[in-house]
């Protein structure tokens, strides 16, 4: 278990990761023994690393400091500063897609209670990670079936099934590949800081 300063500084960086996060396109690259041939080349993952920070935060600062820190990140978008990837406001919460967005809360918080059942391993972090992510769709995904109930903002140019779509499936092969990262990333990190 952190101690509570621990905590509050994992807070403090996960608010600055997601915040940065959320502006940073993920990308990867070509395989290096195909780099003499062709130059390194990268590719759009289409998603952002804003997944990557919220899940993260979870794995080294544990369930308090990532889910702390997506409710201060919450509540900086929800007060005008623009800190979502379309800007901010109370507004946002009539968004279609404002579910993914709460969903960062329980995800995280989901995400550190695992990471920090046992020792860090890599199948207990992805795994983790995994559960982290999944509970960011079923709330987003949850959320939208609401929206499209009481018709918020952006329900009308898509269906339901698009929109689930567009958020969720067709974002889910990039974010996968970022929670692959982020869970190599997690194992390091938590054994060069022997936590």
């Amino acid at each position: 278990m952190l101690a509570a300063s621990n905590q509050l500084l994992w807070s403090m960086i996960g608010l600055l990761l997601t915040m940065g996060g959320t502006f940073l396109e993920a990308y990867f690259t070509t395989l290096p023994f195909g780099w003499s041939k062709q130059g390194i080349q990268t590719f759009s993952l289409g998603v952002t690393y804003q997944i990557g920070a919220v899940l993260l935060v979870g794995c080294l600062g544990g369930k308090n400091a990532g889910a702390l820190s997506q409710i201060a990140y919450l509540v900086m978008g929800l007060t005008l500063l623009p800190v979502f990837a379309e800007g901010g406001g109370i507004g946002y919460v009539k968004l279609a897609h404002f579910g993914y967005l709460l969903g960062f809360i329980p995800g995280a918080w989901l995400c550190g209670l695992i990471a920090f059942k046992a020792r860090p391993k890599l199948e207990t972090l992805a795994f983790s990670c995994l559960i982290g992510l999944f509970t960011v769709h079923i709330c987003g995904i949850s959320y939208l079936f609401i929206s499209y109930f009481f018709q918020f903002k952006g329900t009308e140019a898509l269906s339901l099934t698009q929109a689930i779509l567009r958020y969720s499936w067709f974002a889910l092969p990039g974010q996968l590949v970022v929670v692959c990262a982020v869970t190599v990333l997690a194992y390091v990190l938590r054994h060069l800081m022997f936590y």
